[in-house]
């Protein structure tokens, strides 16, 4: 056991400041168990959103030394003994209280996706069925436990005028997910390009960098959402055939 020293926010999203709190800190313990043994002993009114405490209900998303983590998820153990711990709320967002942050946005940004919307002729009395390569293909993606510590790090979210204009990475791999469904029927790549704000993400990877799932965010679904919108919109083969085929009908 070992006394530990630890900066906690405290304040919301007009007000607030680092307060210093020392811990008894044992082996095994998470930053998670340190924050509820502060609020126990030192703190009874520190708010913090958590859940599951098992890595898959990312409720307890925070800033740890100024990297975006899962505090139940990051052990005392990889800091040193003498090291000072500044837990922070995520900083993308509006501040409720403490370490709890009001992720509405998130939310917002999902109900403006059109959602999935199978091929009914295609279900017989079995139900749907797809071939296991394409189940293994979208498969990944729905192992995102809206952390949205993605969204927290990633620029246009953070520091953009027009980030109401992108849906960010959490929902462009939700948007991956559904394009690449082969019984899905929307057509979403104009609304991706136009709408959804693709065009915004310069793939960074930071969004990739810091999932706990390790989603392949990027290169598994932004990029092939950006090559689809090249191939239908800036390809001139493609678009010289649009011309044609747009010529043939209107003769027609």
């Amino acid at each position: 056991m070992a006394l530990r020293n630890f900066k906690i926010y405290r304040g919301d999203n007009e007000k607030g400041e680092m307060v210093d709190y020392q811990c008894e800190v044992t082996e095994g313990m998470v930053v998670l168990d340190v924050i509820h043994r502060i609020q126990a002993d030192q703190a009874n009114d520190l708010a913090v959103r958590w859940n599951c405490k098992a890595g898959k209900c990312g409720s307890c998303s925070v800033e740890i030394n100024g990297k975006p983590k899962l505090s139940c998820m990051t052990r005392m153990n990889e800091y040193g003994d003498d090291e000072l711990i500044s837990i922070t709320p995520v900083k993308a967002f509006p501040t409720i209280r403490d370490l709890v942050p009001d992720m509405s946005f998130n939310y917002e940004q999902n109900k403006r996706i059109t959602p999935f919307t199978p091929d009914k002729s295609k279900k017989d009395a079995k139900g749907y069925r797809m071939m296991q390569e394409d189940v293994d293909r979208v498969q990944e993606f729905r192992k995102c436990i809206e952390c949205f510590l993605c969204q927290n790090v990633c620029h246009i979210i953070r520091d953009h005028d027009q980030k109401d204009k992108f849906v960010g990475p959490r929902y462009m791999i939700r948007l991956a997910s559904l394009d690449m469904h082969p019984l899905d029927t929307v057509d979403r790549i104009p609304a991706i390009k136009n709408e959804y704000g693709s065009g915004l993400c310069n793939i960074t990877k930071c969004c990739t960098d810091v999932c706990p799932e390790h989603i392949n965010i990027t290169d598994n679904g932004i990029i092939p959402l950006k090559e689809r919108i090249v191939d239908r919109y800036y390809d001139p083969i493609a678009m010289l055939a649009r011309k044609i085929m747009g010529k043939k009908k209107d003769t027609a």
